[in-house]
């Protein structure tokens, strides 16, 4: 087995309210000097800048997943992780027809960036990103498996955007791969005030919109940064697994 060490839910310049710092080569070299060599690349509702972000971290040995976070129509916001781009070019046509056709106001939601893989700029994309898909969580996450890929509420702790908050608990039929928690509570704090979570695999990421808030949390114990590897871990079989890091020296606390 190899250890990877993974922040999987990162925000580009074209999340509206990401920093102008998250361009492809600042998120490489941040991630490496913070000794993460898994990431994922989550958008608004976009994959476009995901293909740049691949490319700059070519011969760095980051691995970059391709993958959305996804606005639902009951505000519920969901990682949606894949293997390949074309899996989430797939992905990303079925958001494009459903999401509603608005046009950003650069001046108050912020500017949305296309970028190369050296960060220049390329265009802007005009429809808002940061609106509701007109899909239920369970489509979508039947969609994503379908698809091959993972299917991860975000943040399921926080008000904003979570699933807890938008529907009150989590819906046992729900076939979700697992469940992100913030930066901002650790995994007893999150178990405690909703024993629920203790049924499911949890992974905590920093929902990172500036640099500094990557914190490569998820440590993957698997043989390849693959999705099925990291289904397998989520799930404990075949000797895969993960664990949440607490601390800076790799003091675990499983949930």
């Amino acid at each position: 087995m190899q250890e990877y060490t993974a922040e999987l839910h990162i925000h580009t310049v074209l999340s509206p309210c990401a920093e102008i710092e998250m361009i492809p080569p600042l998120i490489i070299q941040e991630a490496l000097e913070r000794g993460i060599n898994l990431i994922a690349i989550t958008d608004h509702n976009s994959s476009a800048n995901v293909e740049a972000v691949q490319k700059a971290a070519s011969g760095s040995g980051l691995v970059v997943l391709p993958g959305m976070e996804t606005q639902t129509q009951e505000e519920v916001h969901v990682l949606c992780l894949f293997d390949t781009l074309d899996q989430l070019q797939a992905w990303q046509e079925v958001v494009d027809q459903r999401l509603p056709a608005i046009p950003n106001q650069a001046d108050h939601f912020g500017e949305q960036f296309v970028v190369d893989a050296s960060g220049e700029y390329i265009r802007s994309e005009g429809r808002l990103l940061i609106n509701s898909v007109q899909i239920s969580i369970d489509e979508l996450v039947m969609q994503v498996h379908q698809l091959g890929g993972l299917a991860i509420p975000a943040h399921v702790d926080r008000q904003a955007f979570g699933l807890i908050a938008n529907l009150g608990f989590v819906p046992p039929e729900l076939e979700v791969d697992a469940l992100e928690i913030s930066r901002f509570h650790s995994p007893e704090q999150v178990c405690q005030k909703f024993p629920q979570l203790k049924s499911y695999p949890l992974i905590q990421d920093g929902d990172v919109h500036l640099l500094e808030d990557m914190i490569g949390a998820n440590l993957f114990w698997i043989q390849a940064p693959t999705i099925a590897e990291i289904r397998m871990a989520l799930r404990k079989e075949a000797g895969r697994f993960c664990q949440i890091r607490t601390d800076s020296i790799k003091i675990f606390q499983q949930c």
